[in-house]
């Protein structure tokens, strides 16, 4: 079985993460390198291995989950499809099945809220994983949070927490936000289309979806 440890150390994976997000420094987008890689790779294996999923099924949804945004090396609009593209070659050259690299090509291919089709556990796993990842350690500059509101927002997160309760199915978002930096109707206005992908994400696994702010269910 390819683990998540072989794709990190493909030369051409490494080349890949560092240049999509450097360009996307260059146009003004938050973070999207190895931490951010990192953090979804992880909380999508999470999902599963809390969910009762088999071993393969969970390292699959971390290599999609590590590698889902390759593709803005290419281009921001059209990603998702660049990186399904792009894995599907270093995932051959590594060895992967084709079974196996349709899973994550699907998954990796259809993770923008905008586009978003939930087509499998590993798809549903990226997905919230992805879209929970908000924390003003994204922020390239505070400076620029009066200007930009994706910045904005993610600044006021001073706490991000993705928790899993397996027994009653229920996946939890929790948020700290500073409101003296953004309200949440601010949040709200940029990131409801992204919880309600969760929320269809998590439908696919037999769950719900929640998101708590300072406390509060939202």
């Amino acid at each position: 079985m390819l683990t998540l440890e072989q794709v990190k150390n493909h030369p051409d994976v490494k080349v890949y993460i560092i240049k999509a997000n450097d360009f996307l420094g260059v146009i003004g987008y938050t973070e999207h390198g190895e931490r951010h890689g990192n953090y979804v790779a992880k909380h999508a294996r999470k999902i599963l291995q809390e969910l009762g999923y088999d071993t393969k099924t969970c390292e699959l949804a971390a290599i999609s989950g590590y590698i889902h945004d390759i593709g803005n090396v290419i281009n921001r609009y059209s990603h998702p499809e660049n990186s399904a593209y792009l894995a599907s070659q270093f995932l051959k050259e590594l060895g992967m099945p084709v079974e196996d690299r349709v899973v994550v090509m699907s998954a990796v291919g259809s993770h923008d809220e905008g586009t978003c089709d939930i087509v499998s556990p590993v798809s549903a796993a990226l997905i919230i994983a992805d879209k929970s990842d908000v924390h003003r350690s994204r922020v390239r500059s505070a400076k620029e949070i009066t200007f930009d509101i994706h910045d904005r927002v993610n600044y006021a997160v001073t706490r991000s927490e993705l928790h899993m309760n397996a027994h009653d199915k229920v996946i939890t978002l929790k948020l700290d936000i500073d409101k003296e930096i953004s309200d949440l109707v601010e949040y709200f206005e940029i990131f409801t289309t992204r919880m309600v992908a969760c929320r269809r994400a998590a439908r696919l696994l037999g769950c719900t979806f929640d998101v708590k702010v300072n406390g509060s269910a939202q």
